[in-house]
């Protein structure tokens, strides 16, 4: 892939238990993502360590931001797309997820997302891939139609994010081609201008 074909992406992980599989789903996308020769930035909630929402990014004055919020930022605003991880909680997002979001607003702005949900059932996670839809539009990053959805994550990915089955990785791929799509066309029009 030639540089100027290069994307570069934000992994955004929603889970901050201790016995997480998420991360092997943050790892397959960052994977995939990189054996495409775009960059891929796993951004998670356990080594961010965002507090829990009081003020947005936005709130602060120019430069009075806490520095995590400060590097977030400056990825987000430099990300052509991402793509964002979710268990699915009683049918919902997690809280975690939910979190990390909300601090930003501005800076998704005119970038597709694509949603990767997993669970440790046969529907993988579909349910909160659904709710989460309206969040990410709201905020700005509508998600493309496609998601990637990884039932029985505990069998369907190694630790290192490697597919054990051929679906996944069929599926996965489906679902990258459409991101990219979304992810070129909308950098095209973000260098034309956008409405504000």
């Amino acid at each position: 892939m030639t540089e100027s074909k290069s994307l570069s992406f934000a992994v955004l992980l929603g889970s901050v238990r201790q016995e997480r599989m998420g991360i092997r789903a943050a790892r397959m996308a960052v994977n995939a993502l990189e054996a495409r020769g775009h960059e891929a930035v796993l951004v998670d909630p356990m080594v961010v360590r965002l507090p829990l929402l009081d003020r947005m990014y936005k709130e602060y004055a120019s430069g009075e931001a806490p520095e995590v919020l400060e590097t977030l930022a400056t990825l987000y605003r430099r990300v052509d797309a991402f793509v964002i991880v979710t268990a699915e909680y009683n049918h919902g997002i997690p809280p975690a997820l939910k979190n990390l979001l909300d601090h930003f607003l501005e800076e998704y702005f005119w970038r597709p997302s694509g949603i990767v949900s997993y669970s440790a059932g046969q529907f993988g996670g579909v349910r909160a891939a659904f709710a989460l839809r309206e969040t990410v539009a709201e905020l700005g990053m509508p998600s493309i139609s496609s998601t990637c959805p990884v039932p029985r994550i505990g069998h369907a990915l190694d630790e290192q994010g490697v597919p054990t089955d051929e679906r996944l990785s069929r599926s996965l791929g489906r679902f990258l081609d459409e991101l990219e799509w979304y992810a070129r066309a909308l950098k095209r029009q973000r260098a034309e201008g956008t409405p504000y």
